[in-house]
């Protein structure tokens, strides 16, 4: 267990004042903490290539964004950090087959797999689309063949697809949702991106709620109570114990939910988001800092597969009020390496 390599995210760490709010800032900050490696966020990445050129760096700006990712693979290098992943590819499955929002995704991804291959990682993140239903196509078998192609894309470049579920997904919110589009998809080189957060996010929360828990599911034409709601979630959790296989896990993203203050989220979009998305934009801290998800229940269960893989640190801490705190980037970056430590301690001994 000592062994597990830990990785921080670096969208999950930034600064009030300007001039330090920068990549290089939040790298050095992170390998501060003895942190092995980072995910890179892409709006990080973009933000970095308009201040290494002096200029405004778009989205699909491929050539200017590959040469910041190569100067991020060299800070990367002289600080002693691998960088895991590249993150987050968003909406990228299930697009109408002949639509533009198809051609435009698969553009999207050989863009980002240019940027991979200059930052020097092997593994690209897909969340499960949260685009709106009457948008997508609803046939399964084309979410898994866009996949399925992807996948075969990257293989060709010995690069991996970890695919994750997001608790506010229009087609895939749960653990068990990815992972059966991930045995159907059947390449050798796609695996689940899990968390803490998305995996009680989606089956034991909810942020809508005044208890903070999910209310009023039926089962068998009953109302689940909270009772019943912690036997469903255990059961889940015993399943994916026992059915994933721990080669089939990439990571595993670590961090819990505070219950938003001073009353619950409301039960409709806000500002464009669905209240889960909200929710998961700024009110995830660390393990241990006040949150009140089961985050150790999930994490023993992932271990229980027998994966000692990636334990990345993710987390969006703008408060139970969701308004924001100030802090200096080397202190969080200790808190959280400390925070991990300790859930892994706990989940050994417990």
């Amino acid at each position: 267990m000592s062994q597990i390599p830990l990785s921080f995210a670096t969208c999950s760490i930034s600064s009030a004042d300007p001039a330090s709010n920068t990549l290089p800032k939040k790298l050095e900050a992170i390998a501060s903490a003895n942190f092995s490696a980072v995910e890179l966020a892409f709006p990080d990445l973009q933000s970095f290539a308009s201040q290494l050129l002096h200029r405004d760096v778009a989205a699909d700006d491929y050539k200017d964004l590959c040469t910041a990712a190569r100067e991020v693979a060299l800070i990367c290098h002289t600080l002693n950090l691998k960088v895991m992943m590249l993150q987050p590819f968003s909406n990228f499955e299930g697009w109408p087959r002949g639509s533009k929002e198809r051609e435009d995704a698969f553009a999207r991804a050989k863009g980002w797999i240019e940027i991979m291959e200059a930052c020097g990682t092997d593994m690209l993140q897909v969340g499960s689309t949260d685009s709106p239903a009457e948008k997508m196509t609803t046939k399964r078998e084309d979410i898994i063949s866009d996949l399925r192609e992807l996948a075969d894309i990257l293989r060709a470049l010995n690069m991996r697809l970890a695919y994750e579920n997001w608790c506010w997904s229009t087609h895939a919110p749960t653990w068990k949702d990815v992972w059966d589009i991930m045995r159907e998809v059947d390449r050798p080189n796609i695996g689940l991106c899990l968390d803490t957060f998305q995996t009680a996010g989606s089956e034991w929360a909810d942020p809508t709620n005044p208890s903070g828990l999910i209310e009023n599911e039926t089962e068998g034409g009953e109302v689940v109570g909270k009772d019943s709601l912690n036997r469903k979630f255990k059961q889940s959790l015993d399943d994916l114990a026992k059915t994933v296989p721990a080669n089939k896990i990439y990571l595993l993203q670590i961090s819990d939910a505070y219950k938003p203050e001073p009353s619950p989220l409301k039960k409709r979009d806000i500002d464009g988001m669905r209240p889960r998305a909200w929710w998961s934009h700024a009110f995830r801290p660390f393990p241990y800092q006040g949150g009140y998800l089961p985050v150790e229940d999930v994490t023993r269960a992932v271990l229980e597969t027998g994966f000692r893989g990636w334990f990345s640190v993710e987390v969006f801490d703008a408060g139970p009020r969701g308004k924001g705190k100030v802090y200096d980037m080397r202190e969080f970056a200790g808190e959280g390496k400390r925070s991990v430590d300790e859930l892994i301690r706990r989940c050994t001994v417990g």
